[in-house]
Parts: C-alpha cells; structure tokens; sequence
C-alpha cells in the first residue's frame, strides 16, 4: 500500500510555470514507477509523463513534450512535475499515480496500482 499526496497547484496565467509535487509514503518508493495524470472538465483522464524507479528513463506525452519535466527524489519520496509555458489546454485536476506492475504500459490509466486525490491547475489566458 502506498499514500499519495500532490501539492502546488494553483492559478497561473499563460505563458507562466508551475511546478507540483507528489509525496508518497507507505511502501518502498523507489519499487514504483511514477506517472503524472491530468484530467479536464468533461474529458478523459489523459497520460502527462512518468518515470522509471531511478528516473533513468522518462516518457511524455506530445502534448507536453518539451514543456514540462518530470523528475524524483527516491531519498524524499517525492516526484515533481516542473511544467513551463502552461496555457490555456492545460488546465485540468493533476493526478500522481505509482505503478508496481513491471509489464505495465506506463502510459495507460489501467496501469497504475494507486492514485492521489489531484490538485487542480488552472492557467488563464
């Protein structure tokens, strides 16, 4: 079993960053993959970004690609999400997911073994 926490949401204009955080606590950290979710009004939660259990590897959605980073710290059981250049479509409820299952494709909802209760991110235009 393993508690998420997300934390640094808030408002922020176009153009502008955010960086949110994720703290776990429970299991063994470094046993999960971590992902980042985000979920608009009306829409699908959609995939952002992961990472692997030492953060040697980091996969991104398009959409984000170049824009936003993921990246953890195994000694504070924490990952981050820096995200820059936020605009408008950005605005969703951001969701922190940890993932046990080694086959798993890190990409898919179904995947992840626990999730956070969100924080909500809204850029102004």
């Amino acid at each position: 079993q393993v508690q998420l926490v997300e934390s640094g949401g808030g408002l922020v204009q176009a153009g502008g960053s955010l960086r949110l955080s994720c703290a776990a606590s429970g299991r063994t950290f470094s046993a999960y993959r971590m992902g980042w979710f985000r979920q608009a009004p009306g829409k699908e939660r959609e995939f952002v970004a992961a990472i692997t259990w030492s953060g040697g590897s980091t996969h991104y959605a398009d959409s984000v690609k170049g824009r936003f980073t993921i990246s953890r710290d195994n000694a504070k059981n924490t990952v981050a999400l820096q995200m820059n250049s936020l605009n408008a479509e950005d605005t969703a409820v951001y969701y922190c997911a940890a993932n046990l299952r080694i086959s798993a494709d890190l990409r898919l909802r179904a995947s992840y073994d626990y999730w956070g209760q969100g924080t909500q991110v809204t850029v102004s235009s």
